[in-house]
């Protein structure tokens, strides 16, 4: 579905991406880990085509990203930021918006529909007439992933999706989301930071160091040497239920 292909990107000559090559197939969901500042935005934002890598492709079901009209990228990726701009608009309009890519000349029935499936998907329904200068983090954060999702696009790329969010509704919305991606033939890549949660919920786990890929792995084979190798730190990996999980040594 989606092929990185030797992706490489630098601010003002200082390489941030080195060569980054991976691939995601229809109902996945993938975790981009990694330290502060080793290059999960920069990556995210060179895939969606809102940075220009300076070498390698990003293939569309084979077909060069770069190729495409900005519509038609639109179509295919659903991005969420780590921050966004809290406008004068209330929730559900602001949900609304995701339709553009998808909308004729007018707003349907059927467009409204899918916004209020996303609100409600989300826990979202009480909020839909505020504005959303008046949320929480955590609730704007939930509002820009129901906004990506209505645009109902192949690929979701998250940067962060869960930072701002308490324990409960980091839960409540990855399950949501993986409902989404194994549900509708969706695949998702998803910055983050919680090690514990990536294993639980994430398919695949991507480790990056120094603007590359340092390691490839499902969780059950992620080794306690690749994450110290990555984190600096050493680790253990106990298995609590079944379910591996990172306890710092």
């Amino acid at each position: 579905m989606l092929t990185v292909d030797g992706v490489s990107f630098s601010y003002r000559g200082v390489p941030v991406l080195e060569r980054v090559s991976f691939s995601l197939a229809e109902g996945e969901m993938v975790a981009l880990l990694g330290p502060n500042g080793t290059g999960k935005t920069t990556l995210l934002r060179a895939i969606d085509g809102i940075l220009r890598p300076s070498a390698g492709t990003v293939l569309i079901e084979s077909r060069d990203a770069a190729s495409c009209s900005p519509r038609e990228r639109a179509r295919f990726f659903g991005y969420v930021p780590q921050r966004g701009e809290q406008v004068r608009l209330t929730v559900f309009d602001a949900v609304l918006l995701g339709r553009r890519p998808r909308l004729g000349w007018s707003v349907e029935r059927s467009d409204l529909a899918i916004v209020q499936s996303a609100l409600k998907g989300l826990s979202l329904e009480r909020l839909s007439l505020r504005y959303l200068d008046e949320l929480s983090g955590g609730e704007f954060q939930k509002v820009l992933l129901a906004r990506a999702i209505v645009q109902e696009p192949r690929v979701l790329l998250l940067d962060e999706p869960t930072s701002s969010l308490d324990l409960k509704n980091q839960l409540e919305m990855l399950a949501t989301l993986r409902e989404i991606v194994r549900g509708h033939g969706v695949a998702a890549l998803l910055s983050m930071h919680d090690l514990n949660t990536a294993f639980r919920f994430a398919d695949r786990l991507l480790f990056m160091k120094d603007g590359a890929i340092a390691g490839a792995c499902t969780p059950s084979d992620a080794s306690a040497d690749l994450v110290r190798d990555v984190y600096g730190i050493p680790v253990e990996i106990v298995r609590h239920r079944g379910m591996p999980m990172i306890v710092p040594a």
